[in-house]
């Protein structure tokens, strides 16, 4: 096995440009998915039936199809159904964000139901409505119970991010991509990436673990 990582050291740089747009997808996706993983949620625990029915074929339909068929109905037929020429980042934007919504709110549903029951009732016999309820008692808690499982969330989400390479955008894996084509190289540059990744990856669950770490003994 014959490698030449310096023939690409030139092009490292150019690999690392992929990383800005990596993390834009990622933070962008994660900062729209969660609210609406959380409205997800609570609908889901509403006494209104046509609310949790909503939010449960919501939920089906985005955890049983692949998130890469998703990307491809969005980029591509968006154009074909309403005349509108979406972008990658958005086309992209819009898919993570909506399937990482699913994924959130089945996590929060399942921290919001892990509370005790016996704090439900005494909070009602406080006199606190629903809202305050779920604000002051039981969201506080499930915060620390769900953490973890949404750490795992973000993670996913930034490895399902390379998916918009498909598309042409120039995320870590196309910049990758294209070095390789260019060098005739593989292995070189895509390890590179790989270890781009892993990195980020340990940084985001490093700082959750110290997060998670201050959320205990608060």
């Amino acid at each position: 096995m014959i490698l030449n990582f310096e023939a690409i050291i030139p092009s490292i740089p150019l690999i690392l440009e992929g990383i800005i747009v990596t993390l834009k997808f990622t933070l962008t996706s994660l900062a729209c998915g969660l609210p609406l993983g959380f409205l997800l949620a609570i609908a889901k625990i509403s006494p209104q039936k046509t609310l949790r029915a909503i939010a449960q074929v919501y939920t089906s339909i985005f955890r049983g199809t692949p998130l890469l068929v998703q990307l491809g109905l969005i980029y591509y037929a968006t154009p074909q159904l309403t005349g509108y020429t979406i972008s990658a980042f958005e086309a992209g934007v819009l898919t993570f964000s909506l399937n990482s919504a699913a994924y959130s709110s089945e996590i929060i549903r399942a921290g919001i139901e892990s509370i005790d029951i016996g704090q439900w009732e005494a909070a009602q016999v406080l006199g606190l409505n629903r809202w305050q309820l779920l604000r002051g008692v039981i969201f506080p808690q499930a915060v620390r119970n769900v953490l973890p499982a949404l750490v795992n969330e973000m993670v996913d989400l930034l490895k399902e991010s390379a998916l918009v390479s498909t598309i042409g955008e120039a995320d870590l894996l196309r910049q990758a991509q294209k070095v390789a084509s260019e060098k005739y190289l593989y292995f070189e540059p895509l390890i590179i990436a790989a270890a781009c990744y892993y990195v980020m990856v340990m940084v985001i669950s490093f700082s959750a673990k110290k997060l998670e770490q201050r959320l205990r003994y608060a």
